[in-house]
C-alpha cells in the first residue's frame, strides 16, 4: 500500500526575501513539487537559496483547476508545497480551496503549517495602537456591501484592520474621512496606514481620516504600493 504524501502550506516573506524561516527553507527544498501563486515571483526567493525544486502555477482562477493535481501529487506519496506571492496561503490568498478539498478527497492525509511573516501582525506590531482584540476584514468588497462596512467599521468597539490595493486606496481614505466628518469622534479615533511593510519605502502614517486622506493628496507618489489600513475602536 503506497504510502500518502505530506502538503505543506508555507508562509514566505511579503518582502524583504531574508524573511523566511529555516524551516520554509528546508522544506521548499526537500518538497517535489511547489504549487506557486505566480511562480516567477516564487522563483525569485527560490533562487536567491538555490533550490532548485520544480514549480507549477495554482492562483485564485485556477485553484478548482487544479485541486486533482495536488491530489495526484500526494496520492503518488509526493511532498507537495502550497505558497503564494507573499505571506499564508488562504489568509487573503489563493489556498483555502485546496485545503479543503484535499482534505476532503484524502482524509488520511498530512497537512503541515510551515508558518511565516504576516502583513497583519506586522503592522499590529509597529501601529502604536492598544489593540488587545480586533477584527480582521482582509480585502475590502469592490463594490456590493462596500458601504455597509464602512458603516460598520465607523460603530465597531474593535479595532479593525483590512488589506487596501494602489488602485483603490485614495477612494478607501474619501470614504473613510467622509464617514468620521462631523462625527465628534474625528480628534479622538486613529487611523494608521502601514505600506510597503518590509520594502525599501516601507512607512507607516497615523493620523485622523482627514489627516491621512490630505497627507496622501499631497504626497501622490506614496498612492503606490501594497496597504494595511487599522482603524482604532470606537
Amino acid at each position: 500500500m503506497q504510502t500518502i504524501g505530506t502538503l505543506f502550506v508555507v508562509g514566505t516573506p511579503i518582502g524583504n526575501l531574508e524573511d523566511v524561516t529555516l524551516r520554509a527553507l528546508r522544506v521548499l527544498e526537500e518538497c517535489d513539487v511547489i504549487f506557486c501563486e505566480d511562480t516567477r515571483v516564487t522563483k525569485r526567493l527560490l533562487d536567491k537559496y538555490n533550490i532548485t525544486t520544480r514549480t507549477t502555477s495554482l492562483n485564485a482562477r485556477t485553484e478548482h483547476a487544479k485541486v486533482g493535481s495536488v491530489v495526484g501529487a500526494l496520492t503518488e506519496g509526493k511532498k507537495v508545497g502550497l505558497v503564494t506571492d507573499a505571506g499564508t496561503p488562504g489568509v487573503s490568498d489563493p489556498g483555502s480551496v485546496v485545503v479543503a478539498k484535499v482534505r476532503e478527497r484524502i482524509p488520511d492525509v498530512r497537512i503541515e503549517a510551515i508558518p511565516g511573516p504576516s502583513a497583519l501582525t506586522t503592522a499590529l506590531s509597529i501601529a502604536g495602537l492598544p489593540i488587545s482584540d480586533f477584527v480582521f476584514l482582509g480585502f475590502l468588497p469592490h463594490k456590493k456591501g462596500r458601504q455597509t462596512l464602512f458603516r460598520e467599521i465607523k460603530e465597531s468597539k474593535r479595532a479593525t484592520i483590512f488589506y487596501e490595493s494602489p488602485h483603490r486606496i485614495m477612494k478607501t481614505l474619501a470614504s473613510l474621512a467622509e464617514l468620521f466628518h462631523d462625527s465628534g469622534e474625528l480628534d479622538k479615533r486613529s487611523i494608521v496606514v502601514a505600506r510597503e511593510l518590509t520594502k525599501i519605502y516601507e512607512e507607516i502614517v497615523r493620523g485622523t481620516a482627514q489627516e491621512i486622506l490630505k497627507y496622501f493628496e499631497e504626497n501622490k507618489e506614496k498612492q503606490k504600493g501594497e496597504f494595511v489600513v487599522i482603524v482604532e475602536g470606537k
